[in-house]
């Protein structure tokens, strides 16, 4: 049900809890004894629970809005060893492998459009969240750079044949990221009417 309300919205659970370090731990609690329970009724051969806790994984440092939080997923075991297929957990609160809080992942791209040069993103981020903001070299940002062009190019290729607009805004903006490269650009907000 939980994947259902914020897959409406779209909003992952982590963008929510990992503001307030206490909400997170116990939005995960919920989550394993939701998944342990789902299970309560499985045994092994020996008529012991077949699913069962086994600790958490190894504590790891998630980079928020608000600072880096340290985070301890939930884990547990399946003790049937004869069955092909195990059971295991995978948090949808605290998806596996996330460093980064979609705060964070929109800090990065308004900073650069604010002009701030790859090189500079180390140190600005540094002083926004703290010392330990890992993965944010000039390298990493010029990669994401890479990627954010060819989303930009995919979405001026984009086919509107069956968009209907009804209004339009245009607008300019001054580029002043370089001085000696000033540029207006032409700003457009369409409004679209959907197609019956």
């Amino acid at each position: 049900m939980l994947n259902f309300i914020f897959e409406c919205v779209h909003i992952r659970p982590i963008d929510i809890f990992a503001t307030e370090p206490k909400l997170l731990a116990q939005a995960l609690e919920a989550e394993i004894e939701q998944f342990l329970s789902q299970y309560a009724d499985l045994t092994d051969e020996s008529g012991r629970k077949r699913i069962v806790r086994n600790g958490y994984l190894p504590e790891r440092e998630l980079q928020t809005g608000i600072g880096p939080v340290s985070v301890k997923a939930p884990r547990v075991r399946d003790r049937d060893k004869k069955v092909s297929k195990r059971i295991s957990f995978s948090s949808f609160v605290l998806p596996p492998y996330l460093r980064k809080t979609k705060s964070m992942e929109q800090l990065i791209p308004w900073l650069y459009l604010k002009g701030l040069s790859t090189g500079d993103f180390s140190e600005a981020l540094t002083a926004l969240v703290g010392k330990d903001a890992p993965g944010l070299s000039s390298g990493t940002i010029g990669r994401l750079k890479t990627i954010w062009e060819k989303d930009f190019q995919t979405w001026q290729k984009r086919d509107l044949s069956n968009k209907h607009y009804v209004y339009f805004w245009v607008d300019g903006i001054y580029c002043n990221v370089y001085e000696k490269y000033k540029k207006k650009l032409a700003e457009r907000i369409r409004i679209d009417h959907p197609v019956h």
